[in-house]
């Protein structure tokens, strides 16, 4: 197995970052566009968002399928197979006769795309040592949110010189190092043992956790925050594009930026976890999103700035806590309780669109601002049921 500070820990650690910098970046990269989108194609601001959405339920609803392909036909074959696939489908965006076609295209490409973070997660699983693995799930982690952040402001930052196409195109080139790098790093999987594909076991176990109440709830919460997370990120473009703000597409991509707290505060949760249950975590973190949105208010660019940085960081603490809630109460059978929390968090993060599309197009942002502390009001009861279920000895255990 893969220990600490060895030459393999870190070629493996680069390699997987490689692909969880990939996979974000490639998922969240029209989102600074979408109201360039609306003009470009004549579109609404809803159909805009379904871009983001659409793509958010396909991954959501694909990671199922995946969690048996891997143990079937190897970590590294799957993880690269879904790489190259999704670098393709990018190249034939840069070159979609239209918006429905390129509506298409990001749907299929969501569906390569899910292969990724369930592949990852087995590999790390399985070919590191209980030492290394806190480290290198940190790293992973992080990657994620530094994808997300740099696509967003990759794009955003270079639309109004290389056009939508264009811009597309440079995703592509940037995928195609990514590829090299995990193709020439990521070293071959010694603990994998090939499995034979067992629907009826895998369906068994999916609804032994959907049976328990914990995890049900814990599912919830993740999938809530995410349909709040992804709907103030999609709609808070349109509010800034408009007056007073006038903001471009440039500027929107380096408020994207503002990720950068929740690489933060993810960190934070495993250690604030030591002291209080998670659910505590995770209500600290919603009570920093709940102010979040309130400062959105304020028609003034530095106050959302730091609105925006307090709802990353709010949000990434509590994500964090209910993944690592779910890794712990998912008795022995993590992959698959992990992967049901990511297919409600994707759900979640893709209806959001709707919901919040409604909200911008009939009461603008107050209306949005309102419909999410709804959704926080919600969000508050799973995280209540979650607090009362924790017993007292899983604190000191380290839960």
């Amino acid at each position: 197995m893969i220990e600490r500070q060895t030459k393999a820990f870190w070629r493996a650690a680069v390699a997987l970052a490689c692909s969880s910098i990939f996979i974000f970046a490639t998922v969240y990269y029209p989102q600074p566009l979408l109201p360039y989108f609306t003009e470009e194609f004549s579109i609404s601001s809803v159909e805009a968002g379904l871009l983001i959405s659409l793509p958010l339920i396909v991954l959501g609803l694909s990671f199922f399928m995946y969690s048996g392909l891997t143990d079937a036909f190897g970590r590294k074959n799957v993880l690269m197979a879904s790489v190259i696939a999704g670098l393709l489908a990018t190249v034939l965006i840069a070159f979609s006769p239209g918006f429905w076609t390129m509506l298409i295209l990001r749907m299929v490409q969501a569906a390569a795309l899910a292969a990724i973070p369930v592949t990852g997660m087995a590999y790390i699983s399985e070919e590191f040592t209980p030492r290394a693995l806190a480290v290198v799930v940190g790293i992973y982690i992080s990657a994620n949110s530094i994808g997300g952040m740099g696509g967003r402001f990759l794009s955003g930052v270079t639309v109004d010189a290389l056009g939508w196409r264009g811009s597309f195109l440079l995703l592509a080139a940037v995928s195609i190092v990514l590829l090299f790098v995990i193709w020439r790093l990521l070293p071959s999987a010694q603990e994998f043992q090939a499995k034979p594909f067992r629907f009826k076991r895998l369906t068994a176990d999916h609804l032994e956790h959907l049976k328990n109440k914990q995890l049900r709830a814990a599912y919830m919460v993740g999938g809530l925050h995410f349909f709040l997370f992804i709907g103030i990120y999609n709609y808070i473009t349109f509010y800034l594009s408009a007056p007073p703000f006038y903001a471009s597409a440039a500027l929107l991509g380096l408020l994207f930026l503002t990720y950068a707290a929740g690489t933060v505060s993810s960190t934070m949760a495993g250690k604030a976890a030591q002291w209080i249950e998670k659910p505590s975590v995770m209500a600290i973190g919603m009570v920093f999103m709940a102010a979040a949105l309130l400062l959105t208010l304020i028609p003034n660019l530095g106050v959302v700035v730091i609105a925006l940085l307090l709802l990353s960081f709010g949000f990434f603490l509590a994500h964090s806590s209910a993944t690592a809630f779910v890794a712990e109460h998912a008795k022995g059978k993590t992959s698959s309780a992990s992967g049901i929390y990511l297919s409600s968090y994707y759900l979640g993060g893709g209806l959001g669109n709707f919901y919040y599309g409604g909200l911008w197009e009939w009461f603008l942002w107050p209306g949005v601002i309102a419909g999410s502390f709804i959704v926080l009001a919600v969000t508050s009861g799973y995280v209540l049921r979650l607090h009362r279920s924790v017993q007292p000895e899983d604190l000191r255990k380290g839960a």
